[in-house]
């Protein structure tokens, strides 16, 4: 198996989600980890919780962990390596990526459990 280094950024994200048609909101703009992602269905935002304003559907408490990039795209199974570790902790996962890494979000609660399951498994993380 692969091992991986991942680092666990400082922040506590919100997850949010926003109608279809929804402008990109200037509230998400920053430092840190911002990610935008419009479907069809939906707007998500993924940003630092305190720029969340209330009212806005937002799931928050998250905190990423980066994996070290970048990550060549001819690449396999670099989540799926990662999810199934914390699946199998029973740790629920919002998953990121970018050109250059991937990112996988936990809930607070189950930080700890999600940093023991990892390096058990013989990833390093920072």
């Amino acid at each position: 198996m692969t091992s991986y280094t991942l680092t666990l950024l400082p922040d506590r994200l919100a997850v949010c989600r926003l109608s279809a048609g929804s402008p990109y909101p200037d509230w998400a703009r920053g430092p840190g980890l911002v990610a935008l992602t419009r479907t069809p269905d939906e707007l998500s935002v993924v940003c630092d919780q305190r720029s969340v304003p209330p009212g806005v559907q937002a799931i928050r408490d998250w905190r990423a962990l980066k994996v070290a990039g970048p990550l060549d795209f001819s690449l396999v199974g670099v989540l799926a390596s990662l999810a199934s570790v914390l699946a199998a902790a029973g740790v629920s996962i919002f998953a990121l990526s970018t050109y250059d890494t991937d990112y996988i979000l936990v809930r607070q609660p189950d930080l700890q459990a999600a940093l023991r399951s990892l390096r058990s498994a013989g990833h390093e993380v920072g």
